[in-house]
């Protein structure tokens, strides 16, 4: 539950002291604060600073630069620094670092080379993070609190012996005995079966990439079970000591991690860090992209805003980024900069802060560019900025509105983590949920993303007419239950192929397909395939239609009462139903054989009758992504151009242009990368 709310639109840029000389920082606060920047992210990487060697604690130097932030006024987020550990303490305690699959250790010289379960990595964490919640939680210039720096970002795998010990302990609380463990994760193949405790590790190198798909399964729980509680060992002491109001944070979303619960657990918001240039590979552009490059970013932001509908940014991009060893991008283009600040505005973002205020001028990422460069002069990406503030202020009356969403997607952790030990399950997972977010974007129907989580109520899932759940192929009986009461009580229900295949533990079910599902779709499955490379695409007939079957085929048999919508028309199954429906109480479910296309969503959007809901008060061409959020009555549509050149949307009503607070009929025209964002009501 969210604890904390931005109570206006707030930027902010990350800014590193430690970095620069004294002599820079007044004129660097100066500058932001003429910019609009009122608050700045500090010492996420600064253990040194705090503790110079063990035991030793000193606060003179970010003591003065408080101070100076305290006559500016310039407010400060204060990162906790344990996402690098310093040279004393890996030296002295090597066992606080992570290790390859191999078990052979990082070395100090990078960043989140540690592992969370190493006792005296948790002690060391655990006494920096109170000396500074204890000096600093109720500095005036302070307002919020960051826990590390991206968490699970680059590395989500441990494979140090302290991770391997702490999973046992894992394992031990889940299933008690070792018979448990051996029948949950089919030990018996291969001859795998663990006869002591102390045999059973973390996935280590095997012959062919072996792995057992459950014991993987498992292990993924186990990192974020991990992860959570490394998180909140720093939460708890930050809430003894900061002041009543500040916020406790963390930044990103990454793998291997059940954020939702982190969320819970720990934190008052939850902020994200937005690249969307690395959405570009190095010889594509926008119009040759299959899946809408920078546009995409879009999905990550769904993601944040399904732990906290009114995040944060803590990083946006400014700059191009590249490291000196990997990574190399283009700058943003004129406009680009506020283009994809304004994606996040659109989706939720009610606090912003670009990554960085200047490039830095060595070290590994002095190719990961911010707002000024590294001859320190103003420059374009400095004045767009400015620009971009002065718009910013402008959306105060919708800081804290809600997003609409015509539908939602429904997702949940088992099943992510299932499709990175199953490539099967990989490969039609990735492919569906990629084309439901082009579908929506290019149809300008927009969704939440919901989790499937034990708090998750049927009332929830009510709020939207329609919703897609892929390929959910771990499915128990609570999950299948709640579904039911939802398309009991007028849902509609869109199912994908493989569903309902496994248990929890990953494990295929000795029942018909799909499994607990059955009564839902009213199908049977007795015969299914990936599409064959010697065939031609695989297409169905839908009421004179053609649209492909991508990928994966289940081959439907309907159950009585059940529709048929669709049938193949090639393939050894030609005839043989594709897409079927049935109705339950005063809803019904779509079951589809296939992975989904986009013309297939857009199908099935207009279908349900849902499909472009804001045309009646607006419309934009496919280039253009239309977003709408609501609050007090007042609806405000964001319409952001991602092309080079210039596209016409159309307004069917008077709205006000927040930006110049002009009224605006008809056709706009919206420059290169443009943005606008429209009051109705």
């Amino acid at each position: 539950m969210q604890k904390f709310l931005w109570p206006e639109m707030t930027m902010g840029v990350c800014y590193y002291p430690e970095h620069w000389p004294r002599a820079l920082w007044e004129s660097d606060l100066d500058r932001m604060l003429e910019a609009g920047i009122t608050r700045i992210r500090i010492a996420e990487f600064a253990w040194s600073k705090f503790e110079p060697e063990e035991g030793v604690f000193t606060f003179d130097f970010f003591d003065e630069f408080l101070e100076l932030c305290g006559r500016k006024g310039m407010k400060v987020i204060l990162g906790t620094p344990t996402a690098t550990p310093p040279a004393w303490l890996t030296q002295k305690y090597p066992e606080v670092l992570n290790c390859t699959m191999a078990g052979v250790p990082y070395r100090h010289g990078g960043r989140r080379h540690y592992n969370y379960n190493a006792p005296k990595y948790r002690e060391l964490c655990a006494r920096i993070v109170e000396q500074l919640a204890r000096h600093y939680g109720h500095h005036p210039a302070v307002v919020g609190w960051q826990i590390d720096n991206e968490l699970n970002c680059e590395i989500w795998e441990f494979y140090s012996e302290a991770d391997a010990e702490a999973f046992r302990i894992f394992l031990k609380e889940k299933y008690g005995t070792l018979d448990r463990l051996n029948e949950a994760w089919g030990t018996v193949f291969w001859n795998q079966t663990y006869t002591d405790w102390a045999q059973v590790d973390v996935p280590r190198q095997v012959a062919n990439q072996g792995w057992n798909p459950h014991l993987r399964l498992d292990y993924y729980r186990f990192i974020s079970h991990s992860a959570r509680s490394f998180c909140r060992l720093q939460s708890e002491i930050l809430e003894k000591y900061k002041k009543p109001g500040d916020f406790i944070t963390t930044n990103g979303i990454f793998g291997n991690l059940d954020n939702h619960q982190m969320m819970e657990e720990s934190l008052n918001t939850y902020t994200y860090d937005s690249y969307p240039s690395f959405a570009f590979g190095l010889d594509r552009s926008p119009r040759e992209s299959d899946d809408l490059n920078d546009r995409k970013w879009t999905r990550n932001l769904l993601e944040t805003r399904s732990v906290c509908p009114h995040f944060g940014i803590m990083e946006q991009q400014s700059g191009a980024n590249g490291w000196a060893t990997r990574m190399e991008g283009p700058a943003p283009r004129p406009g680009q900069l506020t283009l994809w600040a304004m994606q996040s505005v659109a989706q939720g973002a009610d606090f912003l802060s670009f990554f960085r205020w200047r490039t830095c001028t060595f070290g590994t990422e002095m190719y990961w560019h911010g707002i000024l460069d590294y001859d320190n002069r103003d420059n374009r990406k400095l004045a767009e900025v400015k620009d971009f503030y002065r718009k910013f202020r402008t959306l105060d009356p919708l800081c804290g509105a809600e997003n609409f969403a015509a539908f939602g997607l429904l997702k949940d952790y088992d099943n992510v983590w299932d499709s990175q030990v199953d490539v099967w399950h990989e490969r039609i997972a990735w492919k569906s949920e990629s084309e439901i977010f082009c579908a929506s974007e290019l149809c300008h129907t927009p969704y939440d993303l919901i989790y499937m989580r034990d708090d998750l109520s049927v009332e929830t899932l009510r709020k939207y007419p329609l919703l897609f759940y892929p390929h959910p192929m771990l499915m128990n009986e609570r999950r299948a239950g709640l579904l039911k009461q939802y398309v009991a009580q007028g849902g509609t229900l869109i199912l994908g192929c493989r569903a309902g295949t496994k248990d929890m533990q990953g494990r295929f079910v000795m029942l018909p397909q799909p499994g607990l599902l059955q009564e839902l779709t009213g199908t049977d499955v007795r015969d299914f395939t990936f599409a064959s490379p010697n065939e031609d695409a695989v297409r169905m007939d839908w009421d004179g239609r053609e649209l492909e079957v991508p990928v994966f085929n289940d081959i439907l048999e309907p159950l009585a009462g059940t529709k048929v919508l669709a049938n193949y028309r090639s393939s050894y199954y030609a005839g043989k139903a594709s897409m079927t429906e049935r109705r339950l109480g005063l809803g019904r479910t779509i079951h589809y054989g296939g992975t989904f296309s986009r013309e297939l969503v857009e199908a099935l959007l207009r279908y349900a009758g849902i499909c472009e809901p804001f045309a009646a008060e607006i419309e934009a061409p496919p280039e253009v992504q239309l977003v709408r959020r609501e609050k007090g009555g007042k609806h405000y549509y964001f319409a952001l151009n991602f092309m080079d050149t210039a596209r016409e949307i159309a307004l069917k009503r008077p709205m006000k242009l927040l930006y110049t607070g002009e009224s605006c009929d008809g056709v706009q025209t919206l420059p290169p990368f443009g943005t606008a964002v429209y009051e109705v009501g």
